[in-house]
């Protein structure tokens, strides 16, 4: 429940964060949670705070399910080895 809540909050603030580049670019303000909630400052501090907090708990939540596998791989036999073709 919590990495799904992180997940969603990681979409809105990568989102919103887009669009404030994409209105930086077109002389806009394209901040779409000071959009919605500027009349509730607080509650736009929050959310920008969750969205951090969220982030961080991903970082160190998927640096367990992150890791690449071990890959066995087997031993070659001598002759496999590198030897010069002729054509």
């Amino acid at each position: 429940m919590v990495k799904k809540i992180c997940w969603w909050l990681l979409v809105i603030g990568g989102i919103n964060w887009g669009l404030v580049g994409l209105g930086g670019f077109f002389s806009g303000d394209w901040n779409v949670v000071h959009m919605l909630l500027d009349s509730i400052s607080w509650l736009e501090s929050l959310v920008y705070v969750l969205v951090g907090v969220s982030a961080v708990w991903m970082i160190f939540d998927c640096k367990n399910c992150c890791k690449a596998p071990a890959v066995a791989t087997a031993p070659t036999a001598p002759d496999a080895q590198a030897a010069p073709t002729q054509m």
